[in-house]
């Protein structure tokens, strides 16, 4: 009879801690921007582990950590039903306006 070796795949997954996807804001202003993945136990030493890896050289004010699992994204070939559809819709573009001179900056 053979006893369970952390060394084999199923074995190995099931003694694996999750996944932890890391983001940084880089200052006070800007968005969260994803940085990467760590493996941690929970969200506590993810946020550690995540200052220690991502942050250890003052590079942001605030880290988020998501457990990959909990990220539901679109398929990158659906592209084509969440992402065309806004391109007949141009009065969501400011191009029919005129902008006075102070607002230079759109």
């Amino acid at each position: 009879m053979s006893t369970p070796n952390a060394s084999t795949g199923h074995d190995a997954a099931r003694h694996e801690w999750p996944l932890w996807e890391v983001f940084v804001r880089p200052k006070a202003g800007l968005d969260h921007k994803h940085c990467g993945s760590l493996h941690a136990p929970d969200a506590a030493m993810a946020i550690q582990l995540a200052r220690e890896v991502y942050a250890r050289r003052q590079e942001g004010i605030s880290l988020w950590v998501v457990p990959s699992s909990q990220i539901t994204a679109s398929d990158p070939g659906d592209k084509d039903i969440y992402f065309d559809p806004m391109e007949d819709k141009v009065y969501r573009h400011p191009t029919f306006y005129t902008l006075p001179e102070s607002v230079n900056h759109m």
